[in-house]
């Protein structure tokens, strides 16, 4: 061997990635998945380079990660919470018919008597004071009563629509609280799809059942049934969406002392539904004059129907005694029932949960 001539230094097999060579070269080490025989070919190179007396190669292993390690890097699931689900869909069942059978005799009547005092049969009064009068003296010829069983469908479709959409968003995302309420747009239309369906049901037996006296029952028009839609969206949204947020916001401006006796939540639950009776009842009473008076044309119409100005004229007379007499129902509807359905339904929830 020549002198000057650097010493071979012998080879015996594949230097590990923690070597003092490799840590002098720069060489990073990697994951353990990359492919063994990639890592010892850069190693080979970059040894070649030192003891060759060539430039400093510095290069980094390109092998690439095997498909197994990947999978188990990358596999996610998704979990939903499934715990007591048939019980809690159940709770929800109950909570909802708790609500709507202990307010359906109330609204009933109102009902009757608002539809009679626009299409002329009686008075509001006058209707109130017979219907409260077969309620005490036949409760259960009420209680078995076709527009007590109208009304009942209608709020138990509408709270339980609401509850079963709180527990599936609940359970897709995951939620622990089983109490869990929502308040978006996805309850929105659910609840007024709900409502909606059932209530222009209610409403077109209603009018033929109290329609005005001597008049041949006939379908209810499209221009009705539109706006005893826009009605039922404007109450949904009030009774529904306006609460959630509208109550944290009570609650804080609430003191201690009003606290015990009634929350935010309950205050807003009862105020809502009740202030947007001012807005909704000219529609309602609209609808009921284009049934009772159609218009020329129309089903029912004769010729020289009422003007838009001679229904406006009927709305503003009717306009404060149906409110009162509306806010009287849907305090009950959506304030009492939905007060009694939100506590039924978080009582049963918090003993499955």
């Amino acid at each position: 061997m020549k002198e000057g001539t650097p010493a071979p230094v012998p080879v015996q097999g594949p230097v590990s990635a923690a070597s003092p060579l490799d840590a002098a070269s720069g060489l990073k080490t990697t994951s353990p998945h990359l492919h063994l025989a990639g890592l010892a070919t850069q190693t080979q190179k970059t040894r070649a380079a030192l003891l060759g007396g060539g430039d400093f190669v510095d290069t980094q292993p390109t092998a690439s990660i095997s498909k197994a390690a990947a999978e188990g890097i990358t596999t996610t699931s998704t979990k939903w919470n499934t715990k007591n689900l048939g019980l809690r869909l159940g709770a929800d069942l109950v909570s909802a018919a708790s609500a709507a059978v202990l307010v359906a005799p109330v609204i009933s009547i109102i009902d009757r008597s608002i539809m009679e005092n626009a299409s002329g049969a009686a008075s509001i009064g006058t209707s109130l004071r017979r219907s409260l009068r077969s309620l005490l003296v036949s409760p259960r010829a009420t209680i078995l009563s076709r527009p007590f069983g109208l009304i009942f469908l209608l709020y138990g479709g509408t709270y339980l629509t609401a509850n079963t959409l709180d527990t599936t968003v609940s359970t897709i995302q995951n939620n622990p609280d089983p109490a869990y309420v929502t308040s978006g747009s996805s309850k929105f239309f659910a609840s007024s799809a709900a409502n909606i369906g059932f209530c222009i049901y209610k409403d077109q037996v209603f009018v033929r059942l109290f329609g005005p006296p001597g008049a041949t029952p006939r379908p209810v028009g499209l221009p009705s049934y539109l706006l005893f839609a826009v009605r039922d969206c404007m109450t949904i949204f009030a009774s529904f969406n306006v609460p959630p947020l509208l109550g944290p916001v009570l609650t804080e401006k609430l003191g201690a002392g009003t606290q015990k006796w009634m929350s935010g939540q309950t205050m807003a639950q009862f105020a809502a539904p009740a202030v947007v009776q001012l807005f909704s009842t000219p529609v309602h009473l609209l609808g009921l004059d284009m049934y009772n008076r159609p218009a020329a044309g129309g089903p029912g119409g004769q010729k020289g129907g009422p003007s838009w100005g001679e229904r406006w004229t009927l709305v503003r007379k009717n306009w404060a005694v149906s409110v009162a007499a509306r806010i009287c129902r849907i305090v009950p509807a959506f304030g009492v029932g939905g007060v009694v359905n939100m506590k039924v339904r978080k009582g049963l929830m918090e003993r499955l949960s």
